[in-house]
């Protein structure tokens, strides 16, 4: 669970450090007093997308630290290698820089922002108030129920087989042409095939050739140059070089060596020093040989890099892509000269594909089915709690209009139907669920995908849109359920939820020196009484007081009931 929370430069906070505790935890504020701050610095731990611009004005950067306890064993620890410390504590650390740079830690350790990001998804579920609308997406539905469904075995067997499909249709399209196309792509290649072999090409001569005409364009220069300094080293044929002097001095001290230790340390070094000049005059001579040239070898060399510069401009940048052009071809005119034969095998093998992809695709359908009869039940559950005991809810299913039935996703068009009324049919969602009803549609499907989870930590982010009366009551009691099982984060504006907290925050904006801050502040009992009363009529009146205490009342007596039932 998450277990504290630490702010600093993030908007209008300053610096916050909110201690979270299991169960239930309520956070409540006027809009715009920074809610949203708290549940973005949540996200920034995640690794979700993060700017600049949520660095406070005037700060450098900005800080969001997260100690996480009690976490199960997740499968990222194991596959990077990084997990809670001997306390089984977790502490994830985010740095946003002026400069848009990030910089991620998890127990010390660096990652990068892809890496805290399937941290984060293992760690936190966050339900937001726009998932609603997502909700009326019918694209979305499909994803949801093999979410619930845990399709992913069915669906990645599915998908290698469809991609089989769709590869061996590709080339069946590429080499069904008509006779005259294929005569002419056969000339086209052909003469393309005749042109890069008559070049005779070499991979690696175009950078030889310019190195050879670079040498022979200032071949005068390098002769004299090499002529020079073999004849300082040698002496030539008519007087003593550099290393016939190294040899001399060499003797010199080699002779005082016999009554000096330091003379003879100086004629191991001189002899050193000869046979380095001994080594570099092999090398100008060497070198020398290189620059020997025939008349006519530098036009020849400019006559081959002008073709090969011609070539480039046809078939690519470089001798080593002309040459896999050529290998491209090659390859394509022979598949077009042996298509028929070619085609006939790929029908067979397209069959084939086609066979296993529509069986899998079955397969799958199959137990999308089985879960879809499953979801609808749980879904129709969870909402007669919700104070929606007339509801129908069920997945309808259709075929997919499109070639052989099938695409990626499999052979499912998938649509979530709703009846709010005795007597209504079915209608799709999206057509007819009020605000309120999506709100509450929306927690019970995430709080029934919850359970096939890890994840130890849900917030839910003003997800009692459009709700209120006495089905705030049952949305609060359900929050209060799931929270028995894993911790529960809420943002809200309802007081009916804000009393069934376990623990109650209050997000407050206010001024000091000129500027707007915003603190967080754990609440006792009489100040949630105080903070209900506002939630409920806007002013902390007798009556509002009066009110506010029969709703934490209430509250504390519908814990105190589930817990003897459980």
């Amino acid at each position: 669970m998450l277990s504290l929370l630490h702010i600093e430069n993030i908007a209008v906070i300053s610096q916050a450090d909110i201690t979270f505790d299991k169960g239930f935890n309520v956070l409540t504020g006027e809009t715009g007093a920074g809610k949203s701050i708290v549940i973005d610095s949540i996200g920034a731990i995640m690794g979700e997308r993060t700017s600049r611009d949520l660095i406070r004005t005037g700060a450098k950067s900005a800080r969001v630290s997260a100690l996480f306890r009690d976490l199960p064993e997740l499968p990222w620890f194991e596959e990077q290698g990084i997990g809670p410390d001997e306390n089984g504590e977790l502490l994830i650390e985010r740095a946003i820089q002026g400069d848009g740079k990030n910089a991620c830690r998890v127990n010390g350790r660096p990652l990068l922002v892809t890496q805290l990001r399937e941290l984060g998804q293992q760690l936190v579920n966050v339900h937001g108030q726009h998932d609603g609308q997502q909700l009326l997406d019918e694209e979305c539905h499909l994803g949801y129920l093999d979410s619930f469904g845990g399709t992913e075995k069915e669906m990645e067997a599915f998908s290698l087989a469809y991609a089989q499909v769709r590869d061996l249709r590709r080339e069946l399209d590429q080499l069904q042409m008509d006779d005259g196309e294929k005569a002419r792509r056969m000339d086209t290649l052909t003469y393309q095939i005749d042109e890069l072999e008559r070049a005779g090409l070499r991979e690696g001569e175009d950078e030889e050739l310019s190195q050879r005409r670079e040498v022979l364009r200032n071949a005068e220069r390098l002769t004299d140059a090499v002529d020079g300094a073999w004849q300082a080293l040698t002496g030539g044929e008519d007087g003593e070089g550099a290393v016939s002097l190294i040899m001399e001095a060499g003797n010199r001290l080699t002779q005082g060596g016999r009554y000096s230790g330091e003379l003879k340390e100086l004629a191991e070094k001189a002899e050193q020093l000869r046979c380095d000049a001994d080594d570099l005059a092999e090398l100008v001579r060497d070198l020398r040989g290189t620059l020997d040239f025939y008349p006519g070898e530098l036009d020849e060399i400019e006559e081959r890099l002008d073709r090969l510069y011609r070539l480039k401009k046809k078939y690519g940048g470089s001798v080593q892509e002309m040459l896999a052009y050529l290998d491209k071809c090659r390859q394509e005119l022979d598949a077009i000269q042996f298509s028929e034969d070619r085609m006939a095998k790929l029908d067979k093998e397209l069959s084939k594909a086609l066979e296993k992809a529509l069986k899998l695709g079955r397969k799958l359908s199959d137990r999308r089915h089985k879960a879809a009869e499953e979801l609808s039940g749980r879904i129709q559950s969870e909402l007669k709690q919700l104070d929606m005991p007339k509801v129908q809810f069920q997945v309808e299913f259709a075929p997919k209009d499109v070639s052989d039935g099938m695409d990626a996703t499999g052979m499912d068009t998938v649509r979530f139907l709703m009846s709010a009324n005795v007597g209504e049919a079915l209608k799709p969602i999206n057509k007819i669920a009020s605000g309120g009803e999506l709100s509450r549609i929306m927690l019970a499907l995430k709080n029934v995908l919850a359970e096939t989870e890890q994840v130890s930590t849900l917030i839910f982010d003003e997800v009692d849109t459009g709700v209120s009366g006495r089905a705030a009551v049952k949305v609060a009691q359900k929050l209060f359920q799931v929270s028995k099982g894993r911790q529960v984060l809420c943002v809200t504006h309802l007081p009916q939820i804000a009393a069934m907290g376990d623990v109650h925050f209050s997000v407050e904006k206010g001024e000091a020196d000129g500027r707007t801050f915003t603190q967080v502040e754990r609440l006792d009992r009489e100040r949630r009484r105080e903070e209900l009363a506002r939630l409920s009529g806007g002013q902390t009146t007798a009556v509002m007081l009066e009110g506010a205490e029969e709703l934490l009342a209430t509250a504390e007596a519908y814990k105190v009931g589930a817990k003897r039932a459980k």
